[in-house]
């Protein structure tokens, strides 16, 4: 069984930055995909940046194109998330997920295609 633990959550003011970070509790454990959601008070989980592991292709919801950013580290087996401007509306649990076999990356945006998640860390950005 594979486990994941985020971190780097924290209380940020508006337009400030946070770096997330998620890592496998096997070494070994090579994935397919990597992805973080989010899920705020009062609202559904939802898809927030993806990674193929492999060829690294990064996909990311409209809502956080151009301010975050998914990156890898293959030799660490992390996965973080640089979040830069960031907005009252994306205070959340942010949720790191794996995905262990192939998938198109359409069905990567979905959060029911992961084997595997994270407990989830609080991002909170105040106005």
């Amino acid at each position: 069984q594979v486990h994941l633990v985020e971190s780097g959550g924290g209380l940020v003011q508006a337009g400030g930055s946070l770096r997330l970070s998620c890592a496998a509790s096997e070494r070994a454990f090579s994935p397919y995909g990597m992805g973080w959601f989010r899920q705020a008070p009062g609202k559904d989980r939802e898809f927030v940046a993806g990674i193929v592991w492999s060829g690294g292709s990064r996909f990311y919801s409209e809502s956080v194109k151009g301010r975050f950013t998914i990156s890898r580290d293959n030799a660490q087996n992390t996965v973080d998330l640089q979040m830069n401007s960031l907005k009252p509306e994306d205070t959340a649990v942010y949720y790191c997920a794996a995905r262990s076999r192939w998938a198109t990356v359409s069905r990567l945006y979905r959060g029911g295609e992961y084997d595997y998640w994270g407990q989830g860390t609080q991002v909170t950005v105040s106005s």
